[in-house]
């Protein structure tokens, strides 16, 4: 299916505020392309993209203003989230939540940079991938989520075959932190048991917010982890047993009724107070289904576990519509400046479409509502089909007044469209 001209929702984006990004018509150009390949594209390589483009320039031009031409991709990642702050649906809010996790992106070829074998906990197998470590952000009442910024993990090994400092996945996660502290990013961070160690834990309670109060976490607990509750010492889900039936109490987040005892504990290497939410699926439970730790031991159970929900919200669905709807794991560049910046181009694309989420359908159908990145993406490509077909009409026409040359302007229309004439 032909792509004529970039969406609507990436040339206002373009004229809002990446245009003066970029030095030439051409680079603002390649920028639109790819960014309107990766919502509505077939086929989301650089190869694929140009072919479903007749109006886009050959593709070593798209796949060199990626590797090579100069252009500051975090400067772009940056205009991005402050063109969101505009609005009050996604602008950061006291109340918000950042939620970091990994996540590995498929890769076929061999030599792409910064790729290697990991473990897929949730394959349970081993895979060829690079592995993300991402922040994004969750509104506390509109739900949008967006991307923050991202880091790429690479093993000891990968590290010292290309000379590079090794760092390890914590140190990476904190200088993640450390970013959303110096954008002034508003909300409490969470995050999964691999992450609730004692140098992150720490090192968020070391930071302040602007009222001068530490800066907050809401972490889920490995079973296995150490606390001392009146001078015992014991692991979590040990302690967790000892907590009689009667103890238990209901708490209702999102609908769904959980039993919960919250105490606060002390606990080895943390050098703070923390509060940990003990959670059964059934009040009569012998085993917790999970336990969280947060360093805000005034917040009451509801609220921790509300923010402990919106990790899900914020990684897992993103996670999901980069790789089935935006291309995340589509790109094949082996340049790592490539990679970077598909990757930023891809937190770009997402953040238009979910600035189109819960309005009037983008294709003009009045009454629709777009719920999903899905949606808005099968909006957007209508939307090609009837730019396609206003083109086709206006090339139609022109033929049409050259006369005796229209029969040769139809081929060439038809070449372009990539059909054949009989």
């Amino acid at each position: 299916m032909p792509i004529i001209t970039p969406p609507k929702i990436v040339q206002d984006a373009l004229n809002e505020f990446l245009a003066p990004l970029f030095h030439n018509h051409c680079q603002r150009n390649h920028l639109a392309n790819y960014t309107t390949g990766l919502m509505i594209a077939d086929n989301k390589t650089v190869a694929g993209m140009t072919q479903e483009m007749p109006n886009a320039s050959d593709q070593s031009c798209l796949n060199r203003f990626l590797t090579e031409v100069d252009w500051d991709h975090e400067s772009m990642n940056q205009a991005r989230i402050d063109w969101l702050q505009q609005f009050d649906d996604t602008q950061f809010h006291e109340r918000g939540v950042i939620a970091i996790d990994d996540v590995l992106i498929d890769k076929s070829g061999k030599f792409i940079a910064d790729s290697g074998t990991f473990w897929d906990h949730s394959e349970q197998r081993y895979k060829h991938a690079q592995d993300l470590i991402i922040a994004h952000y969750v509104h506390p009442h509109s739900k949008k989520h967006y991307p923050l910024d991202f880091k790429r993990y690479k093993k000891a090994d990968q590290c010292e075959w290309t000379g590079e400092d090794f760092k390890k996945m914590t140190a990476l996660t904190i200088e993640l932190i450390n970013r959303c502290q110096e954008q002034n990013v508003l909300g409490c961070f969470t995050f999964d048991s691999f992450y609730t160690c004692a140098e992150i834990q720490n090192h968020i309670h070391s930071l302040k917010n602007k009222d001068k109060t530490e800066r907050g976490y809401v972490g889920d607990l490995k079973f296995n982890r150490k606390l001392t509750f009146k001078g015992v010492e014991q692991q979590a889900v040990e302690f967790a047993k000892t907590i009689p039936s009667s103890d238990r109490k209901s708490v209702v987040v999102d609908g769904i009724n959980q039993w919960y005892l919250t105490v606060c504990v002390k606990m080895p290497n943390i050098n703070h107070k923390v509060r940990i939410v003990i959670l059964w699926k059934y009040k009569n439970d012998a085993e917790p289904r999970k336990i969280l730790v947060t360093n805000k031991i005034h917040w009451h159970a509801e609220r921790i576990v509300e923010t402990y929900r919106s990790r899900w919200t914020g990684t897992e669905t993103f996670h999901r519509d980069g790789k089935q709807e935006l291309g995340l794991g589509d790109c094949q560049l082996r340049d790592s400046t490539g990679q970077t910046r598909h990757t930023y181009c891809v937190f770009l694309a997402h953040s238009l479409l979910v600035h189109q989420l819960d309005k009037t359908n983008v294709s003009g159908m009045l009454g629709v509502k777009l719920s999903t990145i899905g949606e808005v993406c099968r909006a957007l490509f209508r939307e090609s089909v009837r730019n396609l077909i206003g083109w086709v009409l206006e090339q139609m026409e022109d033929a049409m007044q050259m006369g005796a040359n229209r029969t040769l302007r139809l081929h060439r229309v038809c070449r372009r469209l990539g059909l054949v004439m009989r």
